[in-house]
């Protein structure tokens, strides 16, 4: 049994994270496309990112897994900025015309704005603002200065040597004087990416989410997910991700900084819906209905926050232990007790959950087998779908 630590699917976690069972992590077999992309480099000066930010022609759909520099990374790069050093390039990718979406350099770019904005986002916020993001499509200046979520943004640069501070510690954007004209036009190469081939796609992206870590903070896959397919559907599972219940069946009172809660969801309503047609990897598996649900009309989306809703309620009575294994939450068994209720749902079956039958279920030799080892391998995965659909349906009856 392998035990998340330290790689979620190819993603950097971080040790705060270590709370969530996936069995093996997953690995993205077989050979990618091969990719034709045309690429522009553009050298655009820190007002002009500001204004493409503030417009909206650039998308920062990436910041729905959170800013996550603290304010000294971020003042470190202002600084760079200021006096001249190169910094590193941004990847933006063409959607349309005067439409971009960020690959790569979201947090360098998230930092000129806010630096412009005069305005820091506090680190336990940060959830909440990107639900805010979400919904409005910035952030608006009646929020920039809540100073719940926001603290003035005033460089904080360590001392160039015992008793000689660093000059620009402590200024804000009004405050750089004579360096402000200097700030306002200094570039950033950005590189504007199109794919050509295959066309009428875009697969290309995700490879490229994947690889360009340059920030030194990797993408978790979920946080690519969401940025690659964001939608009405992830808008949805934002919000329920805060709901009250689930935080308590999760055991975690907080939204994960790294997507985490939010990829549990995901998988939980794909395996619901096409569990049965499950291949691997799992990586692949959640892409591709990540890309579906983006056409999921209001009906449907209705549908499953009311199933969502449901189950919660159904839920009520399961202690947050039972859905565990070795203190941690266990994916595997919470997906296939959700998938197999839904399901029955759907038949217009009775449903009652209840610890005993979570654990029953837990328990099940045939479950056991499936989300130990290779709990991504289609055997596994469909076998535990099915065995925990027979269990809950079989509890029901008996009723």
């Amino acid at each position: 049994m392998d035990i998340l630590d330290a790689n979620y699917g190819g993603g950097s976690v971080k040790p705060e994270d270590d709370w969530l069972f996936l069995g093996d992590p997953d690995v993205e077999d077989g050979q990618v496309d091969e990719y034709d992309l045309t690429s522009t480099p553009n050298d655009f000066n820190a007002l002009t990112i500001f204004s493409f930010i503030e417009s909206g022609a650039v998308k920062i759909p990436g910041f729905q897994r959170h800013f996550v520099w603290d304010i000294k990374r971020a003042s470190k790069l202002i600084e760079s900025l200021i006096i001249g050093l190169p910094v590193p390039q941004v990847f933006l990718y063409e959607e349309a015309r005067n439409r971009f979406l960020v690959i790569d350099g979201q947090q360098r770019l998230m930092t000129i704005y806010f630096f412009i904005k005069q305005r820091f986002p506090k680190k336990e916020a940060r959830p909440r603002l990107r639900n805010v993001f979400m919904e409005r499509g910035g952030i608006p200046d009646e929020v920039l200065s809540n100073d719940d979520l926001f603290e003035d943004f005033a460089l904080k640069l360590p001392d160039l040597s015992p008793g000689r501070p660093n000059k620009f510690s402590g200024l804000t954007y009004s405050d750089l004087d004579d360096y402000k004209t200097q700030f306002d036009l200094r570039t950033i190469r950005n590189v504007v990416v199109k794919q050509v081939k295959p066309s009428g796609g875009n697969s290309s992206i995700y490879e490229m989410f994947s690889r360009l870590n340059t920030g030194g903070i990797n993408l978790t896959p979920q946080e690519i997910r969401l940025s690659l397919y964001h939608s009405k559907f992830y808008d949805l599972l934002t919000r329920l991700n805060l709901d009250s219940r689930w935080r308590l069946l999760l055991g975690r009172p907080e939204p994960d900084l790294h997507m985490q809660d939010v990829e549990v969801l995901a998988r939980a309503v794909a395996m619901w819906r096409d569990g049965s047609q499950y291949k691997p990897s799992m990586v692949r598996f959640l892409n591709q209905f990540s890309h579906v649900a983006q056409k999921f009309n209001e009906e449907e989306l209705a549908t499953i926050e009311s199933y969502f809703n449901w189950f919660l309620d159904s839920a009520r009575e399961v202690a947050p232990s039972a859905w565990q294994r070795q203190s941690k939450f266990s994916v595997p068994i919470f997906e296939a007790v959700f998938a197999a209720s839904c399901s029955l749902r759907d038949k217009g079956q009775p449903v009652a959950l209840s610890s005993a039958l979570v654990e029953k279920i837990k328990l099940d030799p045939v479950v056991q087998d499936s989300s130990q080892e290779k709990t991504t391998d289609t055997g596994n995965v469909r076998n535990r779908l099915k065995r925990a659909l027979e269990l809950v349906a079989a509890a029901n009856e008996s009723r």
